[in-house]
């Protein structure tokens, strides 16, 4: 089982900058390293949508256009986590952020990826942006 943990939301003023991390937890097997990672976000009112996405195999990354070149995402081995660093934030960036993970094994997706492919979840990180 793998238990996966988000932190680092906040109130960030148009601009500004977070920086999110996803942390496992309880897997004995191995390390976030096998499984492909992605940060979904929603909200209110609004379905939910991947933002970015990293493979496992290839380390392939992908955004959503609407954050792409603003949002990076980064596998933190010694941390065992995955950070989306999120800069020049907008309004429209407020939403509650989930990571997700599939795997494990060598799985390749991007931000097309149905949120029905990750098996593993975390509760989310409320990001609020605003002046």
């Amino acid at each position: 089982q793998l238990y996966l943990r988000e932190s680092g939301g906040g109130l960030a003023q148009p601009g500004g900058s977070l920086r999110l991390s996803c942390k496992s937890t309880g897997y004995t097997g191995g390390s976030l390293d096998g499984y492909a990672v992605a940060w979904f976000r929603q909200a209110p009112g609004k379905e939910r949508e991947a933002v970015a996405s990293i493979s496992t195999g290839n380390g392939r990354k992908d955004y959503a256009g609407s954050v792409k070149f603003r949002f990076s995402l980064s596998r933190d081995n010694l941390e065992n986590a995955v950070k989306l660093e999120m800069n020049d934030l907008k309004p429209e960036d407020t939403a509650v952020y989930y990571c997700a993970a599939k795997g494990p094994g060598t799985w390749i997706v991007d931000t097309r990826t149905p949120a029905e492919d990750y098996n593993f979840w975390g509760r989310g990180t409320q990001v609020t942006v605003s002046s």
